[in-house]
């Protein structure tokens, strides 16, 4: 008996998607860019010589939009805004980030597509953009910024609790 497939007997591609050949939603990434970049470092002699480390906040927002004349195709935007204080108000650096992605969803639900776009899709971004701000701030004569891992489940929920004004129960904050 040969086990060498015959003609008519559909093959997979090596390193196929299984998800694709299952008809289930899918997002294909068009490409991917920074829109804007800043940085400032108001007194890089001053910080760099601080004996003590800065105190960091960080503000993430996610934001999708549809392309117009484009079915299924939308700009998904990660913005990552970090500043670094020390003595309370003394402004070390500023970084911020506004980091976008062009999206393709096909075969999905309309309820399916928000949380593609506002979990998934930045889900696919985080990675290029916390890079990014590594580097930029490395570049500024700082140890690199490596932003934790975001929650973009819990960013999405949270997101949904406050437009409908309803308050969450039993969950801590998220920095």
């Amino acid at each position: 008996m040969n086990d060498t497939p015959s003609a008519d007997t559909p093959q997979s591609p090596p390193g196929a998607n299984p998800a694709m050949q299952s008809g289930g939603p899918l997002i294909r990434v068009l490409g991917q860019y920074v829109k804007d970049l800043s940085f400032e470092n108001p007194r890089p002699l001053e910080a760099q010589s601080a004996q003590s480390a800065p105190n960091i906040e960080l503000g993430i927002d996610v934001k999708a939009d549809t392309i117009q004349g484009r079915d299924n195709t939308f700009e998904v935007s990660l913005r990552l805004a970090a500043e670094a204080k020390r003595n309370g108000d003394e402004v070390v650096f500023i970084a911020e980030l506004l980091y976008a992605g062009l999206f393709e969803i096909k075969d999905a639900s309309q309820t399916d597509i928000e949380p593609m776009l506002l979990i998934e899709c930045p889900r696919l971004l985080f990675p290029f953009a916390r890079r990014l701000i590594a580097e930029i701030t490395r570049e500024g004569g700082y140890p690199p910024l490596l932003i934790d891992p975001i929650d973009f489940v819990g960013l999405y929920r949270k997101q949904r609790e406050s437009e409908t004004g309803a308050s969450p129960a039993g969950e801590a904050p998220t920095s």
